[in-house]
């Protein structure tokens, strides 16, 4: 923090400049709620279609979730490794993920197994 100007212990930096925030040209709006946009599904009228595209969206967004779980376990066993010299325990793993234990401990078993399975 600089010292303040009347400081007559402190000499003032000649090279430093103090800059103004810039003006506003307008104020945002205030209350007005966006519409929500989720992958144009709001747009679609006809019923057939919104549920075939609805389930294609739910379909990716599962399998998504379910590579996202794995990724978690590979990471979880990742840090569990013992010959890690950055190795956590199981609690920290735990609580970093936002798990219990006892789901950590499963997790890090996961992650094992997977990791077994691919080269």
């Amino acid at each position: 923090m600089p010292a303040p100007p009347d400081d007559p212990g402190r000499t003032p930096e000649p090279h430093r400049r103090y800059h103004r925030p810039a003006p506003l040209f307008f104020e945002p709006p205030a209350g007005q709620a966006d519409e929500e946009h989720f992958f144009a599904l709001e747009k679609i009228t006809d019923p057939r279609e919104l549920l075939g595209r609805a389930t294609e969206l739910a379909v990716a967004f599962q399998a998504a979730a379910d590579r996202s779980v794995e990724y978690q376990a590979i990471a979880a066993a990742q840090l569990a490794d013992p010959k890690r010299f950055d190795s956590l325990p199981v609690a920290a793993i735990a609580d970093r993920a936002g798990w219990t234990e006892d789901y950590a401990v499963k997790m890090i078993e996961y992650g094992r197994e997977l990791q077994r399975r691919r080269p």
